[in-house]
């Protein structure tokens, strides 16, 4: 793993390889917050500080933990960082720790946390094991953010509704209505429509690597044509 370029693991975690999007892993998550863009804003940093913080410590006792208890230390790493960040959230961000509930403590349970420590952050250096933690949080963030934003919409016609309680009382007015007469689309905001929501998305991600792919099968084939 240690040969792994910091470029590759960028493109991997916020599209190759995202968490969301390509593993479909976290699907509880996000399909449960992500009704508004602030919850899928909260959830996906607080994830990200996990992974990267979580990744970070495994690859710097990875040397000193016997492989038999590999799994167990791993577990109590990242309970313990998701610890610090719930009485931080609850401290801070109080309103927004309330809408997440469970969420914020189940993040222990993320099959892309644990599966990052074990499959990377165990057999690379400190510096590659953060970044990658860093940008699988980024890329699941952003598939966070995206789907939420779409549910938003179509369900309630707003966008950033409830910005203070991520960004303090002064966000309040972010909030953008785009038709104050919509009556609003409630399959949106329900469970099927996340589940269609994310179905589009993958979707659309497959198309774009499905046209590049096929753009990159072609630049060969033309480029020996003009040489002939």
């Amino acid at each position: 793993m240690s040969d792994v370029s910091h470029s590759q693991i960028v493109r991997d975690g916020l599209w190759v390889n995202n968490p969301a999007f390509v593993q479909l892993l976290g699907l509880c998550p996000t399909l449960a917050v992500t009704s508004t863009v602030v919850n899928a804003i909260g959830l996906g940093l607080a994830t990200t500080l996990t992974l990267a913080s979580s990744n970070a410590m495994v690859s710097l006792v990875r040397n000193q933990v016997r492989n038999e208890i590999r799994i167990p230390v791993f577990v109590l790493i990242i309970a313990s960082i998701v610890t610090a960040i719930e009485l931080l959230m609850n401290a801070f961000f109080h309103d927004l720790y309330n809408v997440l509930g469970i969420f914020i403590p189940l993040i222990v349970t993320n099959c892309a946390i644990i599966g990052r420590a074990e499959a990377f952050a165990s057999k690379t250096t400190v510096d590659r094991a953060a970044l990658d933690g860093l940008m699988m949080g980024f890329g699941f963030t952003a598939a966070l953010v995206m789907l939420g934003s779409m549910r938003e919409i179509l369900g309630t016609g707003t966008l950033f509704d409830n910005a203070e309680l991520l960004f303090g009382s002064g966000a309040a007015g972010l909030t953008v209505t785009f038709n104050p007469d919509y009556g609003g689309f409630l399959l949106a905001l329900l469970p099927p429509g996340a589940f269609i929501g994310l179905g589009l998305l993958i979707a659309g991600k497959n198309l774009i690597d499905a046209r590049i792919t096929a753009r990159a099968r072609l630049a060969p084939k033309t480029g020996a044509a003009e040489a002939a």
